[in-house]
């Protein structure tokens, strides 16, 4: 088959997981409300529907025998999607409906600022970055380099723990929400759609860097990761637009989250060997420093008072992910100097 129908074939697949993943999503928002959940809280519910897509993604990729794929999307979303979901929500934020508006918010659009609740810091980004630490600590040391069994399950936990405390700290009191039964049997139609979606997303990724004579974790890196955060960015615009702007901007960490953790233990579990460390190196520490500026932004980068992301942060953010393209591209890689980018 061509390249161009595989891409294609991408494509429809993303766009299936999306499907799936906003079914899921919705069901997940009326949780929050019915069970008194923080809005911060709400970006971690988010996050897990929104992170489906990679879970599905990796769990193929260990069953195919492809690791390569699914360990470059689970680190490189990691670099890209928090830059870009938060210059979503940022583009978003600027021209919100009349209801859909509280009170401050012609004042925060005046002064450049997308506005988050100061307890995404604590509740979802400090945890966040003690995952990374802790995936560093189970995959750079040279004894212990690649994903382990262990590792897995070690992570698996470090998620129960990161959901836990997220749900349970700000707890207020409940509301009450209405159920269809149209709505949960779409939730359960996503779950497949997703799975569908999340194997032909494989299945395609692993043709087009066939055909184009590059390795699966480079295709993991710059092809199924942009990809699978594309339903993730419609999430991120639905929720931002709706005036839930800091579950609309702290779901990229809880979905994030979700990809180190949940969707690191298929890999694990069929042991996914590290063949370029230098490169893995680099995108983690990557994900370290998108990571740190996230939570520092938030904390810092507050007006009168109120916490979020001024103008030029998100800027920075953007321009962080550009230099990471570029140091993996001309710099690790030498894909485009006369290097070899087919180390696998």
């Amino acid at each position: 088959m061509s390249v161009w129908i595989w891409v294609l074939v991408l494509l429809a697949a993303v766009w299936a997981a999306h499907w799936g993943a906003e079914h899921l999503a919705h069901p997940l928002k009326k949780l929050r409300k019915q069970w008194g959940f923080s809005v911060a809280a709400g970006g971690a519910l988010v996050g897990l529907a929104a992170a489906s897509p990679e879970i599905g993604i990796n769990i193929t990729a260990a069953i195919t025998g492809v690791g390569d794929i699914g360990l470059g999307t689970m680190f490189g979303s990691n670099v890209i999607a928090i830059p870009i979901m938060v210059v979503t929500a940022y583009i978003a934020t600027r021209h919100l409906k009349k209801e859909n508006r509280d009170k401050g918010h012609e004042m925060h659009v005046r002064e450049h600022l997308l506005r988050v609740n100061k307890t995404a810091v604590t509740v979802l980004a400090l945890p966040y970055l003690v995952i990374i630490a802790v995936v560093a600590i189970l995959t750079v040391p040279p004894d212990w380099r690649g994903l382990q069994p262990i590792d897995g399950w070690i992570m698996l936990g470090m998620y129960v723990v990161f959901l836990l405390q997220a749900l349970l700290r700000g707890k207020k009191e409940s509301e009450q929400v209405e159920w269809k039964k149209k709505e949960i049997w779409l939730a359960v139609a996503g779950v497949a759609v997703l799975g569908l979606g999340a194997y032909f997303t494989v299945l395609a990724t692993e043709n087009i860097v066939k055909a184009l004579g590059i390795s699966k974790i480079v295709g993991g890196l710059f092809i199924t990761a942009p990809m699978a955060a594309l339903p993730e960015i419609f999430a991120t615009w639905s929720v931002a637009k709706s005036g839930q702007i800091t579950s609309g901007v702290s779901s990229v960490i809880g979905d994030h989250a979700v990809t180190l953790t949940v969707a690191f233990l298929p890999l694990a579990l069929v042991t996914v060997p590290v063949n370029n460390f230098p490169l893995f190196a680099t995108v983690l520490s990557f994900v370290g420093l998108v990571g740190v500026l996230y939570a520092a932004f938030i904390h810092w980068g507050r007006s009168q008072g109120v916490h979020g992301f001024k103008r030029w942060q998100v800027f920075t953010l953007a321009a962080v992910a550009l230099v990471y393209v570029a140091v993996v591209l001309f710099g690790v890689l030498q894909v485009f100097t006369g290097g070899s980018g087919s180390s696998s």
